[in-house]
């Protein structure tokens, strides 16, 4: 019993610390210095109210909280400000006042989906100084409440592109490919975003996580699970050697004959002296078809495309459509790295470089036989 009072948040680094407590030192300290004063000012209302420290927190240090995004940051203040105000003027008794207050607070927040706790502060605030608020009426929701969330928000926001974060929250996303190709966690993990949101609200964690991170989550867990299911392997245990390759300037026509004969899906380009230069894709080659034939129908006609090859000009070679070597994988490369790179997008197979060479190919489908076999070890 006693260890349930304990600690239940996972152990923070050093460095992870010092970036949340750096951001709101800035935050707070330009917003002291060039928006709102740390002395009130009930003429102008520009001046900091003490629960900007606490959405400070928030925002800083768990960013990725559905209580932290910028709905939630100002919306849910700028109607604690709004209900702590009203009730200044229709409640005298200040007991009555300051839980009305809070509780109505809580209320509408949660009709709106705008739940943040900094703003059950900022309405307390209110209903505890009526002093403070009367000589600047419903402008105290204006400024400094709604001022000083959206300067909030902006910061965050900057410091989270400046400091490698995201901010603010993931959006789910459901379609099969985003940008360069890639396939979302959501899309391989095959569940909707209602399906996801359902399971957060059984488990009553809808206000701590969003369904593109419980997404992510999951996925990262299926992919740690299916490495420790496949062993130490590395990339040398199950790569093909002495894969097929293609220089520079192979034609795209030849190039595309070697994948129809060997129904590769993944072609390394070496140059002259063997070394490594780069990688063709079979998606690669067929996007390039694709936009030549239509290039050549709209000039010369059907005729003429049939003529070059499928939609390939005869000029182009391998140099013009192949990815540059940072596709190349280090022949000790545990399968762990190796799986989600091979789910993550279209790579069928991805080449594996020593000293500059191409020394072999792993495919997916040499990933598949290996976990096939794992599997049957594990069954007998």
């Amino acid at each position: 019993m006693w260890r349930s009072l304990g600690p239940a948040m996972a152990r923070a680094t050093t460095t992870e610390a010092l970036r949340a407590s750096l951001g709101a030192l800035l935050a707070i300290g330009l917003i002291a210095l060039f928006l709102l004063s740390p002395e009130i000012d009930t003429e102008f209302g520009l001046y900091l109210v003490a629960p900007f420290g606490a959405s400070a927190v928030m925002l800083f240090a768990i960013p990725n909280s559905p209580l932290a995004q910028p709905w939630s940051v100002i919306m849910g203040n700028t109607l604690g400000a709004l209900i702590g105000v009203a009730l200044c003027y229709i409640v005298t008794d200040a007991t009555l006042r300051v839980a009305l207050a809070v509780a109505a607070t809580v209320f509408a927040m949660a009709l709106v989906r705008s739940l943040h706790p900094p703003a059950g502060g900022v309405a307390m605030a209110a209903a505890l100084h009526p002093e403070e608020i009367f000589p600047l009426g419903f402008w105290f929701v204006l400024t400094p409440i709604g001022l000083g969330a959206v300067s909030l928000v902006v910061m965050a926001m900057i410091y989270a592109r400046l400091t490698g974060r995201i901010y603010p929250f993931r959006q789910y996303d459901a379609s099969d490919r985003q940008r360069g190709g890639v396939r979302s966690a959501s899309a391989r993990l095959g569940l909707t975003e209602e399906q996801l949101t359902a399971l957060l609200e059984r488990y009553r964690q809808s206000s701590n996580l969003g369904a593109a991170d419980l997404a992510r989550l999951i996925g990262a867990a299926q992919m740690q699970a299916a490495a420790q299911f496949a062993g130490p392997l590395t990339a040398r245990d199950i790569m093909s050697p002495d894969p097929v390759t293609v220089a520079p300037d192979t034609p795209l026509g030849k190039v595309a004959d070697l994948f129809q004969r060997h129904r590769f899906t993944t072609l390394p380009v070496v140059e002259d002296g063997g070394s490594y230069a780069g990688v063709i894709h079979q998606i690669d080659l067929i996007a390039r078809a694709a936009r030549d034939a239509r290039v050549l129908k709209g000039r010369f006609g059907a005729a003429m495309s049939r003529l070059l090859g499928q939609g390939l000009t005869p000029s182009e070679t391998a140099r013009d459509i192949m990815r540059g070597g940072a596709d190349g994988l280090a022949p000790d490369t545990p399968l762990a790295a190796l799986l989600p790179m091979m789910a993550d997008g279209e790579v069928h197979a991805v080449p594996v470089i020593e000293a500059g060479r191409v020394v072999g190919v792993v495919s997916r489908t040499d990933l598949v036989a290996v976990l096939a076999r794992r599997a049957a070890v594990d069954a007998g």
